[in-house]
C-alpha cells in the first residue's frame, strides 16, 4: 500500500484531467494552427486589436445617430415615497401620530431621505394624525372622515 503524504501548499494539485494546455497559435503547419494562426485570412479581423465599439454598422450613420432626441428631464421634479391609506390602517393603532419615521421604523418607507405622499388606496376605520410632505385629496378626506387629521410638513 502506498503512503499517503501530507497535504501542504507544495503538493496541491488539480484533479487529473481537470486542466488541459492552451493552443500555442503561429507555431509552424505541423501545428495545424500555424501561418494565419486559426485566423482566417488578411484584414482587420486578422489583427489583434480587431473590436468593433456597439451599435457600430460598418460605417453606416448607427441607429442610435439617425433617430430624432425626444423628451427632456426635468430638473425641478419632486420625488416622493408613497404610502397609502390601507398600509397605515394594518401597521398603526388608534390614535397613533404618524411621521417619516414612525414610517421608516415600520418599513413602510424604505429610504433614510426623502418626502413622503400619502395617497388614498384603501379604507380607513382608525382616527390617525398624519404628518407627510403631500397628500392626495382622496386620501385626505379618507383620514379626516374616520376622526383623523392630516398636518404637512
Amino acid at each position: 500500500m502506498a503512503e499517503k503524504t501530507p497535504l501542504r501548499l507544495n503538493t496541491i494539485a488539480p484533479a487529473k484531467g481537470s486542466t488541459k494546455n492552451r493552443k500555442r497559435l503561429g507555431r509552424g503547419p505541423g501545428s495545424g494552427q500555424g501561418k494565419t494562426a486559426g485566423r482566417g485570412n488578411k484584414g482587420f479581423w486578422s489583427r489583434s486589436g480587431s473590436s468593433q465599439k456597439r451599435g457600430f454598422e460598418g460605417g453606416q450613420m448607427p441607429l442610435h445617430r439617425r433617430v430624432p432626441k425626444r423628451g427632456f428631464t426635468n430638473i425641478f421634479r419632486e420625488e416622493y415615497l408613497v404610502v397609502n391609506v390601507d398600509d397605515l390602517e394594518a401597521r398603526f393603532e388608534k390614535g397613533a401620530t404618524i411621521d417619516p419615521e414612525s414610517l421608516r421604523k415600520s418599513r413602510l418607507v424604505r429610504k433614510a431621505q426623502g418626502k413622503v405622499k400619502l395617497l388614498g388606496r384603501g379604507e380607513v376605520t382608525r382616527a390617525l394624525t398624519v404628518k407627510v410632505h403631500a397628500t392626495s385629496a382622496d386620501a385626505r378626506k379618507k383620514i379626516e372622515a374616520a376622526g383623523g387629521k392630516v398636518e404637512l410638513l
